[in-house]
């Protein structure tokens, strides 16, 4: 089955010539099932991007799933056309009173402030507050997840000596449905300036780390139950957003490293290595159907 989205949105086009299954809303109406009902809290600056990343993961599962775009009231995009974030996107206060089987908070390039200092901060909260309640199963990804292990279990994040940037090997160091398929070794990337520490979340009793990398660290981490899930890396990033992330960066005039295990013998003229794909899609796929399908209860107003 399909992922059902907002009729227009330019994601549609892209996922489209690759074979990536959507539907718009028109037709999903006359498909008599209980399609998921899953909110993307969108915080990346480019977010017609991030969108797009996100729903080419949400697309590889059997089921419908219906998709609902969410912008913070108290920061203005200015990195994305208003049309757009008018046309698509909706605000927490319009949101509030419904249920979601599913919440994906992407990440921010924020790291560097301290998290009472992100202008969007005190919304956050009340968005985090309100998941615990009304939403079955939330997954925090980067800097989100380095917010929600703050927030909910105060850990705290670290600074970097230099910008972790690259895709690295990890291993599977706790067996879930999230992994489940998985091979004992997997790529992923990841890009960020700051890190969470190991032996902080060992000390939360409801926390378990489920995979990690000698390089990068700490990658995922989730509740028991699978209702909270944290991602410190980038698993729906494209092949080139790490390229084009250097390449910003590099024109700004920044200390950066070349992207680790990325490009062909580190050029950064030859097209970028994609080896974290089908980590991806099976991470977000385990998560539709066992952490969210599977237990989410039919009536979605039951959820608690």
């Amino acid at each position: 089955m399909p992922i059902n989205v907002p009729s227009g949105l330019p994601a549609v086009k892209t996922l489209a010539k690759e074979s990536v299954f959507v539907i718009t809303e028109k037709r999903a109406i006359h498909q008599d099932i209980r399609p998921l009902e899953i909110l993307i809290l969108n915080i990346m600056p480019d977010k017609i991007k991030t969108e797009t990343q996100l729903l080419r993961m949400l697309s590889n599962t059997p089921l419908q799933v219906n998709v609902t775009l969410l912008y913070t009231e108290s920061h203005n995009p200015t990195h994305t056309p208003k049309e757009h974030i008018l046309r698509f996107y909706t605000t927490f206060s319009e949101v509030k009173d419904k249920k979601f089987d599913g919440l994906i908070i992407t990440g921010a390039p924020v790291e560097l402030l301290e998290f009472e200092d992100v202008d969007y901060w005190d919304e956050l909260k009340e968005i985090m507050i309100w998941s615990k309640h009304n939403v079955f199963s939330t997954i925090h990804i980067c800097w989100a997840a380095q917010a929600g292990l703050y927030f909910h279990y105060g850990i705290k994040k670290y600074p970097l000596k230099r910008k972790l940037s690259g895709v690295y090997k990890h291993r599977v160091t706790k067996y879930s449905v999230l992994l489940r398929g998985h091979d004992d070794v997997f790529w992923a990337p990841h890009s960020r300036y700051t890190e969470v520490k190991r032996g902080e979340i060992e000390k939360v009793d409801n926390l378990e780390i489920l995979a990690e990398s000698e390089e990068a660290g700490v990658y995922i981490v989730a509740s028991k139950n699978e209702r909270q899930i944290f991602i410190t890396g980038h698993p729906e990033y494209d092949r080139t957003t790490l390229k084009e992330e250097y390449e910003r960066d590099i024109k700004k005039g920044l200390d950066v490293s070349i992207p680790a295990n990325y490009f062909p013998n580190d050029d950064p003229k030859r097209e970028p290595v994609l080896t974290w794909c089908s980590h991806a899609h099976l991470l977000f796929s385990n998560w539709l159907n066992y952490a969210v399908y599977q237990k989410t209860p039919f009536n979605i107003e039951e959820i608690a």
